[in-house]
């Protein structure tokens, strides 16, 4: 049974005050109705001086270190993917619900932990989709349930961004096995997570990627070809080394009653939404593509509504732990398939 906090402001950390930090905290401002930033965790000196100087917080170098000394509520983890397993972990033997930048982590087994080791201490675990609450994709998500599209017969995803060497070169975690992953697992994470959350289950995936540029011990481009249970088909084009800035981040589905692109440098512009039948939605087709206008959206705190909402016990989450697995089951069976070279059928483990 989890605990509900509904009679004071949900007291909330933070780890890592790198480059996604900065949406958290703005998103906590924006909710500091419900929510109170108790302390932060940093391992650099400096960077916590400066964000302790500016939040007004008690700052810390060891995570255990504010586990042990600050009364929190949950915990937002913005360090080094590789890293939220044992964070997760660790803050859930304090009785601390945590919320972990994806992707969650970076080997299956360590997901499967985390969720288990949330389960047992009676603790969220929250995976942060912002992405999902941008209006383009809400607006794709209630096509599919509302079956406009008939069946589905092909999906196609790109991501064509650009990460020179010298964003690798900024922290030495960067571009590792360890603690980042790569083109699939960091970068294109959002869009690896549209794969189940749209269109379902995926039966088998065939994939190869490769290291053609960046000086990286992960891939910098890849390809990945799906088959879904439901029957469809589809493709995942993924590459860090377009020239010069990032090109495009998309999603086509072909269905029998449907075709639609959703497009932009990060699904942020509807190009294309054509259905045989009309409904409600299409209303909605102009403004949902001007209110979603960043290359990460504008979701976190939309996220962070429906994580104060379920730890205040209004709501159930939308993405959580277990839901995650899903996604991270994919990214596992893409890196399988590319070392073996061999077709991965899905599930992993029964």
């Amino acid at each position: 049974m989890y605990s509900v906090i509904n009679d004071r402001k949900i007291r909330i950390a933070l780890a890592g005050c790198g480059r996604i930090s900065k949406n958290h905290f703005a998103a906590i401002n924006q909710h500091a109705e419900s929510l109170e930033l108790a302390a932060i965790c940093d391992t650099d000196h400096h960077r916590l001086q400066e964000h302790q100087n500016h939040y007004n917080v008690p700052g810390y170098h060891r995570l255990e270190s504010m586990l042990n000394a600050e009364k929190i509520d949950l915990i937002a983890l913005c360090t080094p993917s590789g890293l939220h397993p044992a964070e997760t972990m660790l803050a859930a033997r304090y009785g601390v619900n945590v919320m972990t930048e994806k992707p969650m982590a970076t080997r299956w087994h360590d997901g499967v932990n985390m969720v288990k080791a949330c389960d047992e201490a009676g603790v969220r675990l929250f995976v942060v989709k912002q992405n999902r609450r941008n209006a383009t994709l809400k607006l794709l998500k209630s096509a599919v349930e509302k079956e406009r599209f008939g069946r589905i017969y092909m999906v196609n995803i790109n991501v064509f961004w650009s990460r020179p060497q010298e964003y690798y070169d900024s922290a030495t975690w960067r571009g590792t096995w360890e603690f980042d992953g790569g083109a699939f697992m960091n970068q294109a994470s959002h869009y690896v997570d549209l794969i189940d959350w749209l269109i379902g289950p995926v039966e088998s995936l065939q994939a190869y990627t490769a290291t053609l540029a960046r000086n990286i011990e992960v891939e910098d481009t890849g390809v990945v070809s799906f088959k879904w249970r439901s029957g469809a088909l589809g493709s995942m084009n993924v590459t860090m080394l377009t020239y010069s800035k990032n090109f495009e981040g998309s999603i086509t589905i072909i269905g029998e009653k449907g075709t639609v692109r959703v497009g932009g440098l990060a699904v942020n512009e509807i190009q294309h939404w054509e259905f045989k039948e009309s409904d409600p939605d299409d209303d909605y087709l102009i403004t949902a593509s001007d209110e979603t206008t960043s290359a990460y959206g504008y979701g976190h705190p939309l996220y962070y509504k429906n994580v104060i909402d379920v730890l205040q016990g209004k709501a159930e989450p939308e993405a959580d732990g277990r839901e995650n697995l899903h996604s991270l089951e994919i990214l596992t069976a893409i890196y399988i398939s590319s070392r073996d070279g061999k077709r991965v059928s899905l599930p992993l483990e029964y």
